[in-house]
Order: structure tokens, then sequence, then C-alpha cells
């Protein structure tokens, strides 16, 4: 699936990723290939995505937006 991280500034993070773990307003949740469509805000914290060599990477939110449609994750953090 892809990702895409962006925040006001930046491109954070482009490509492709086997899982990314997010800090949910109503907690941590993880999303996969061919998950459900959703919306949801985001709060402070991690992000945590692998990519397809197993390596974990991190990413700071103090905030914002994911949308998850037809395996692409777009989050809009600040």
């Amino acid at each position: 699936m892809t990702l895409r991280i962006i925040s006001a500034t930046d491109i954070v993070f482009e490509g492709t990723v086997e899982s990314v773990t997010l800090p949910g307003t109503k907690g941590r949740f993880t999303v996969l290939p061919r998950h459900a469509a959703l919306v949801s805000t985001l709060t402070k914290g991690e992000i945590y995505y692998r990519t397809p060599d197993s390596v974990e990477h991190t990413a700071e939110a103090d905030g914002g937006l994911v949308d998850v449609v037809n395996d692409v994750v777009s989050v809009c953090i600040y």
C-alpha cells in the first residue's frame, strides 16, 4: 500500500509500506493492506511505518488527519 505523510511545509514520506500505526484520537490503530476506507483525526504522538524491507520508521505528529482509501493512506500532520 502507499503511504503519504505531509506537513504544511514538507513531504515527510511518500512510498510503499507494509503497515502504518497512527496515534488516533480514540487510541492507536494500525492500517494494513486492503484496509476498509476511513477518515480519522490524530493526536500528538509517533507514526510508525514498516517499509517492504521490514525496516520500521517513525515520524512525529502534533496532531492531524488520516484518510484511507483503495490502499492509499494519506496523513496530514501538524
